[in-house]
């Protein structure tokens, strides 16, 4: 009979029965009573009234007898501690059982009874099972160890658990080197300063070794902390890659995404040129293939996964579109996540194919789906130059369905295309006109009343159509609104003698009867830019504006290396770093790729890549709103935080008429709206990878350490600020770098609240504590503030590479400006490097990536330019004299460990040096000149 029967006695009186049972002299008796008593505790009946007489039961040979009780131990230890601790004998004496199933059943009960008065009597027991001769027993151990960690970090560590379980990873069974890697992970998460995963070249050799015998979940707590060492260079990079390749072939996904994360994460650190790292990408393919064949839960974490790797190395998956394409019988949000991955592998090669099957999509019955696969065909357009005219007529095509939704993410699309492609495709406008009266939605009234007043000049009625939306003015929706008041002072500055009644209607609707305040606002803006000077009206609304940039969906870089090493864990589905929805008081570590190594690709460390290799060129185009603005924006003016921050989210600027260039190129802020020049695409580099070699001189610095600083000058002018001007320098003093500020008020109101905050840069520089302004600043007074800064903020690569851009906050507004840093601030006080070392890398470094200057008109002596040098960090390594002439030999660092190394050639009476530098980074050469120009002659 089964043990179902336990489970259908209703008697009264049971406790009393079940007492007199466990106490009981016949064995099955005993067993028969504890097994009512476990179905009784599983039913939530409470039995803990028979707490003595089933912990007397313990004293058995029988396992699966002391398997029940211990069972119930778990369960009622907490509710009677007091109790629990009659078991504690029990517990040491069935730690020394013969038997290795006793052992490990004891000490993984003793890691589960968490009551802190027994815990102190469990070390004893605890310390022979880790160095028990069963590894059954050993690998339970060590998972006990991580589970009283947790109950009493402190006497964990008093014990000396921790190195016990750091030998364990050195043991020779294969699941006690897994079990013990998960319990110090565990205990390294709720730590995360401790450095308890203390890995190195031969700890990962045995890691590897373990790697091809334990069971999966071993596998996987193994590869995940293989993913958190850092290779000392690429060949061990390589031969860990070559190790963790055959995990990519297991019938568990969960270990073939933590394989690709281990790959993905060191393939940073191999060269492109390898003949591995191409095979690398070959064997990348067919396992991520393989994973969405599954059932569509799991294909959906796989392909919310392959979105991220996609996006960081499409040529893995540039051969497999196919497998994208989406099935009738998926579910939506498959087919969403699919239809993602398309466009984003979508090229010139592929586009007629993934065109035919966005066309199929478009005439579904799944109204999201067919939403996203009208826009996906405008992002085709964008994205590849060469099928825009195919995409352009195949959304004529579907716009001639007339089926609503469809004609109205059409025209949302199409208005992007002209965007990109001005004057290429206004052919179709007529089509679009006359689809005005079937839309709808907010979104596509907008976009249609932009086209019509962008184009006013080809549509002859412009005004009627533009007047047909004004009837209903007040029932739109305020995108809608703003888009109709921009449209119409569009069209009068086209045709001012015709639309003088309309603009007046707006401007009055928009003004007078609306009470919205970013309507208000820039119908005032135009009344009075129309007022007083028609000819910056047209400047200003009829701007030439900058191509829009084609993937406007793109993961932040910075964010997408920090999300490449969470793959296979939920932040990979959420697309959000862990600290965005994780709670409570483990401490979040921030994870980052490790720097690039020499390829040609590497714009973002330029201390790797080989000479000759220019960064690509970048179109200049309007970056995202999140991506620029976002982080100046969303300014945070709490104390400033001492990790590197979190990307910041984009942020939405309802008022900002991106399309319309109406209100933002007014305001004075312009300063980040749309630069020139626009970030290369791979920002995202850690601190370490080189981005250090970047710099321009503009000024010198210095006090305390004899170094030279600029005079100040103004950043921010008044005009520009309200009122609010800011000068500044920058100045470096044993060692701490500082901005010296100078805030004066032109307002006539009292300013406060003052913060600061700086975007990305070359370097991380960030403030390293609040903008103090202690009294607030009345009208014609200025304060002078030293605001101190530290290198530990996001970095990413400017142009030019010393630009900072930053934001200030006051009671006012908030104001942008951006200036140049002088390099030398970031010369550190440790940049001596030794003679042998010197020689050496000099002789490493090769020889093209030499650069020669002229430094004229400084009449110094050698020691005079030794000691000047000197005062800012470049350091003296040696003097010679070599047929008459002083040759200065030097290096210097730079505050993320780039070094320079300098020859400077000095002919006594000739005030024209030569100075010859070398560096990894050639690129760095002519900023680092210029940083001699500034300290030399100042």
């Amino acid at each position: 009979m089964t043990d179902s029967k336990y489970f259908t006695t209703t008697k009264k009186g049971e406790i009393f029965e079940l007492k007199a049972e466990l106490n009981s002299d016949k064995k099955e008796k005993k067993k028969e009573a504890v097994k009512k008593v476990i179905a009784s505790m599983t039913v939530g009946k409470d039995v803990s009234a028979l707490f003595p007489d089933v912990v007397n039961c313990m004293q058995t040979d029988n396992l699966e007898l002391k398997k029940l009780v211990y069972l119930y131990l778990m369960n009622y230890a907490k509710s009677q501690p007091d109790m629990a601790i009659m078991a504690v004998n029990t517990f040491v004496k069935d730690c020394e059982d013969p038997n290795p199933l006793i052992r490990a059943l004891a000490v993984r009960t003793m890691g589960c009874i968490r009551v802190d008065k027994i815990t102190e009597y469990l070390c004893e027991p605890l310390r022979k099972c880790l160095k028990d001769e069963d590894p059954y027993v050993r690998k339970t151990a060590a998972v006990c160890v991580a589970k009283l960690h947790d109950i009493n970090a402190q006497l964990v560590e008093d014990q000396g658990f921790l190195d016990t379980l750091k030998d364990l990873i050195s043991d020779s069974n294969p699941m006690v080197v897994a079990n013990a890697v998960a319990a110090l992970s565990e205990i390294a998460e709720s730590h995360p300063s401790s450095n308890l995963l203390d890995l190195n070249p031969q700890s990962i050799n045995k890691l590897l070794t373990a790697l091809n015998e334990c069971t999966e979940w071993g596998q996987i707590f193994i590869l995940d902390c293989l993913a958190n060492y850092m290779p000392k260079d690429d060949r061990e990079a390589q031969s860990i890659c070559e190790r963790v390749t055959p995990r990519l072939s297991h019938a568990n996904s969960a270990v073939v995404l933590s394989a690709v994360k281990v790959l993905m994460k060191f393939m940073e650190m191999l060269s492109k040129d390898l003949d591995y790292y191409g095979t690398l990408l070959k064997k990348l393919a067919p396992p991520l293939v393989t994973l969405l064949s599954a059932e569509p839960e799991l294909q959906y974490v796989a392909l919310r996964n392959i979105n991220l790797i996609v996006q960081k190395r499409p040529e893995i998956l540039k051969h497999e579109m196919k497998v994208f394409f989406v099935k009738y019988n998926d579910p939506i949000y498959v087919k969403l996540e699919k239809l993602d991955i398309m466009i984003r592998l979508a090229s010139q090669a592929n586009i007629a194919q993934v065109l035919a099957e966005l066309k199929e999509y478009a005439t579904e019955v799944d109204v999201d789906f067919v939403r996203k696969a009208v826009r996906a065909i405008g992002r085709c357009a964008i994205k590849v130059e060469q099928s825009a005219e195919r995409c352009v007529s195949t959304l004529l095509d579907l716009i001639q369905t007339k089926v609503n939704y469809v004609v109205q993410e059409a025209i949302v699309v199409i208005k992007d295309i002209f965007r990109k492609y001005p004057n290429k495709y206004e052919s179709v406008i007529a089509t679009l006109c006359e689809n005005l009266d079937s839309l709808d939605e907010p979104e596509a009234r907008a976009a249609m009343i932009w086209i019509v007043g962008e184009y006013a000049e080809r549509i002859d009625n412009a005004d009627e159509l533009l007047e047909s939306f004004l009837e209903g003015f007040h029932d739109e929706s305020t995108q809608v609104q703003l888009q109709l008041l921009t449209a119409i002072v569009k069209l009068f500055l086209k045709k001012p003698t015709e639309t003088q009644e309309l603009v007046q209607q707006v401007l009055s609707l928009a003004t007078q009867d609306s009470d919205n305040p970013d309507l208000r606002d820039r119908g005032y803006i135009y009344w009075r830019l129309l007022s007083t000077d028609p000819v910056a009206a047209k400047e200003v609304v009829l701007a030439e504006k900058p191509l829009i940039s084609e993937e406007t969906d793109l993961i932040e870089p910075t964010l997408l290396d920090e999300l490449i090493c969470y793959i296979g864990t939920l932040a990979s589905v959420y697309h959000k770093p862990p600290s965005a929805f994780v709670e409570g008081s483990r401490g979040v570590v921030h994870k980052s790729l490790p720097p690039r190594t020499g390829s040609s690709e590497s714009a973002e460390s330029p201390d790797a890549a080989p000479a000759g290799v220019q960064p690509s060129e970048q179109p200049a185009v309007i970056p995202t709103q999140g991506d620029l603005l976002g982080d100046l924006l969303n300014l945070d003016l709490g104390p400033p935080v001492s990790g590197p921050p979190i990307a910041a989210s984009s942020v939405q600027m309802g008022a900002v008429d991106l399309l319309g260039g109406g209100l933002d190129s007014l305001m004075g802020g312009t300063g980040f709206a749309a630069p020139s020049t626009v970030v290369p695409a791979n920002l995202g580099a850690p601190l370490g990878s080189g981005l250090g070699d970047l710099f321009d001189l503009t000024g010198g610095v210095g006090t305390l350490s004899g170094s030279y600083v600029a005079p100040k000058s103004v950043w921010l002018p008044a005009m520009k600020a309200k009122g609010l001007e800011i000068s500044g320098t920058f100045s470096r003093q044993v060692g701490s770098i500082s901005m010296d500020l100078l805030l004066t008020n032109k307002a006539l109101q009292v300013m406060s609240d003052f913060a600061i905050q700086f975007n990305r840069n070359s370097f991380g520089l960030a403030p390293a504590a609040p903008l103090q302004v202690h009294t607030p600043l009345a009208p014609n007074q200025s304060v002078e503030i030293s605001l101190p800064l530290n290198t530990v903020g996001s970095v990413m690569k400017m142009d030019p590479l010393n630009n900072l851009q930053v934001a200030v906050k006051n009671n006012i507004d908030v104001f942008y400006f951006s200036t140049l840093y002088p390099l030398h601030i970031l010369f550190v006080e440790d940049g001596k490097m030794e003679r042998q070392m010197f020689l050496a890398t000099w002789k490493d470094i090769p020889n093209e990536n030499e650069a020669q200057f002229q430094i004229k008109e400084c009449p110094l002596n050698a020691d005079a330019v030794s000691n000047k040098l000197q005062g800012s960090n470049i350091f003296t390594i040696a003097k010679r004299n070599v047929e008459g002439q002083d040759m200065l030999y030097q290096s210097l660092k730079l505050t993320n460990g780039i070094w320079v190394l300098a020859e400077l050639r000095i002919q006594p009476g000739n005030p024209s040096f030569t100075l010859s530098l070398k560096c990894r980074a050639p690129e760095v050469s002519q900023h680092i000149y210029q940083a001699y120009e500034t300290i030399l002659k100042n």
